[in-house]
């Protein structure tokens, strides 16, 4: 049973939610193994209320305080392009209904149509971008779309004001010299602090890799990067947080590498977190 530990409410003609999950089964941009096309998937089959309750660690009862429900997948079956612009389409359908989209990756190529479509209604906007490596690569192995770009591209387009970059350990000079081109505010792991208290002035979209946490926590993404963040400091990252969330992806889950769902649980864990966040700042 798939509801988002008892969350999840059933989508009807006059159903005015609030919070709208969509999946993107994508991993075509995947530079090295295969498999974050699963990931909506496993976070789906996790969540049972069998297991979970609706509560945050906050006290928000995501049940009761909200109205969340479950859009289904984005047609991927399409080229890139076709992809890209569907996953965009998707996007600026929910947030022109009034409602947060949460997206659950698929690979972090992904994370650029999605901001595409955030920054077609929200102008200007911050971007929260929490991982093991920048995505700042001009093209990789030729790919100007690969998993390892989407942080270049909503750069160079100029599709959010304020970059902040957390968790990176896995970093080049040619991203280190265009996080200095474009003033983003880089808090690496080795450097992060104790208590960790972030503000937002703008409209502010997270974008979440799961490798930014260290590969004991979560085993089952494609690139393991030892030395990354615990799950407890992230999520008490998200509490502090001091923003107006208007959107988040999940992104790089790969069920075909995790231990024991242990990474799928720790998604769907930030998933409550964050959404608690939106109801609640």
């Amino acid at each position: 049973m798939t509801d988002f530990g008892g969350a999840l409410k059933k989508l009807s003609g006059n159903n005015k939610f609030k919070l709208a999950v969509i999946g993107v089964p994508f991993d075509e941009k995947s530079s090295y193994r295969r498999g974050a096309a699963f990931g909506p998937e496993a976070v789906r089959r996790i969540s049972t209320g069998k297991c979970y309750n609706p509560d945050t660690e906050l006290g928000v009862d995501l049940a009761e305080e909200t109205v969340l429900v479950d859009l289904g997948d984005v047609d991927t079956s399409g080229d890139v392009l076709k992809t890209f612009a569907a996953v965009e389409e998707k996007v600026l359908e929910i947030i022109n209904f009034g409602a947060i989209p949460i997206i659950l990756g698929g690979d972090h190529s992904i994370t650029y149509p999605v901001v595409k479509a955030m920054a077609r209604k929200y102008r200007p906007l911050d971007l929260l971008h929490l991982d093991a490596h920048p995505d700042m690569y001009d093209e990789l192995y030729g790919d100007r779309l690969s998993h390892a770009c989407p942080m270049a591209r909503i750069l160079e387009e100029g599709l959010v004001q304020n970059l902040v970059q957390v968790g990176i350990r896995a970093t080049t000079p040619e991203m280190r010299a265009m996080a200095e081109k474009y003033g983003v505010q880089t808090i690496e792991a080795r450097n992060f602090p104790e208590k960790l208290s972030l503000e937002f002035k703008n409209p502010l979209f997270i974008s979440v890799d799961l490798d930014v946490f260290d590969p004991a926590y979560a085993p089952g993404v494609s690139h393991h990067e030892p030395g990354g963040l615990t799950s407890r400091q992230v999520i008490d990252l998200v509490h502090n947080l001091k923003a107006t969330i208007v959107g988040f992806d999940l992104v790089e889950l790969n069920p075909q590498r995790d231990v024991s769902e242990m990474t799928a649980a720790l998604a769907f864990k930030l998933l409550k977190e964050i959404a608690g966040k939106v109801v609640r700042p």
